[in-house]
């Protein structure tokens, strides 16, 4: 696990900026497993609020990222009208930030130059403790239910049909944040199948979900780790042919990206921000974006997230921000 060891390491060593800790660490509060910046009074296992007013931040204009999963131009496009929606609701500005990877999304959410996030499954836990998100709500369909799926898949005429057989070859991940495009899967290989990276396979990293998708369908990848929603989408959008791609393994059911704020924005902002989710009235084309889902309904990151700390606790993974 030392590659994912390393990048929160490199990660949060440029996150740690100008950030008046010692005046945090002189308070008497609960922590967990927080960054000394960040009080956690109510045990939920989040940023509270600072207790200071003045220290409160109300931006005239509100920047809001999607996690970098795929191309984020597509993906600017897709969010105008929830942006348009919370500038009316909010009565700000509301700017859609484009950002290229996990790090670059928790750096601005640390810096406090981002304001309102989607922050992948995986990169949920990193950004509670070493950037001070605080998630509040996550896309839902209209029976309530919610959540993906990881997927081990090769290309259709691969003759690979268990991941008993990744032993001696080379897996794609995505990237070392991901929690289906790495950290599930590494998880289940080595408690399942006593698989271990580095040591039973050799393990490559993509970047992105959609370029193991590709790699896989395009024949450079012969087995990737990936979260099917980005693969049903991908293919909805015609960006890939259905057929192409086999599955060989399926996990249970995860929590998506999760919604939320810097844990500094003033109370007042938060309430319209939360407002601008639950009132937002989505279009087809976002329905059919995200697998028809069709509202965003409310989680708490204690309990949703309970699934995907314990992957980590099995990876050996610590959330150290220094």
């Amino acid at each position: 696990m030392y590659v994912f060891k390393a990048l929160i390491a490199s990660a949060c060593a440029a996150l740690y900026l100008g950030v008046s800790a010692g005046a945090v660490a002189a308070e008497d509060c609960h922590r967990g497993t927080l960054d000394v910046a960040y009080c956690d009074r109510n045990l939920d296992q989040v940023a509270d609020l600072p207790t200071d007013p003045s220290e409160w931040v109300d931006p005239s204009t509100i920047i809001f990222t999607y996690t970098p999963v795929e191309d984020p131009a597509v993906y600017a496009s897709i969010w105008q009208g929830f942006v348009d929606h919370m500038a009316a609701v909010t009565e700000r500005d509301v700017v859609f930030f484009p950002v290229q990877s996990n790090a670059a999304q928790l750096e601005a959410m640390r810096s406090g130059r981002l304001h309102v996030a989607g922050f992948n499954t995986g990169s949920n836990p990193i950004a509670v403790s070493c950037a001070g998100f605080v998630p509040f709500g996550m896309m839902a369909y209209d029976d309530g239910s919610f959540g993906y799926e990881m997927e081990i898949i090769v290309p259709v005429d691969s003759e690979l049909t268990s991941p008993e057989q990744i032993e001696g070859r080379t897996m794609a991940f995505t990237s070392p944040t991901s929690n289906s495009g790495f950290k599930a899967p590494s998880a289940i290989l080595k408690g399942e199948f006593g698989l271990v990276a580095d040591e039973n396979f050799t393990p490559t990293f993509s970047g992105k979900h959609d370029n193991s998708i590709l790699g896989v369908y395009n024949g450079d990848y012969e087995v990737a780790a990936v979260a099917n929603s980005v693969l049903q989408r991908m293919a909805r959008r015609g960006v890939i042919e259905e057929g192409k791609i086999r599955t060989i393994y399926k996990s249970q059911t995860f929590p998506t990206t999760g919604y939320g704020h810097a844990h500094n924005l003033h109370p007042e902002l938060v309430a319209k921000i939360k407002t601008a989710f639950w009132t937002y009235e989505w279009d087809e084309n976002f329905k059919q974006e995200f697998k028809k889902a069709d509202r965003f309904v409310g989680i708490t990151h204690k309990f949703d997230w309970a699934v995907i700390r314990q992957i980590d606790a099995a990876n050996g993974v610590s959330y150290d921000c220094k």
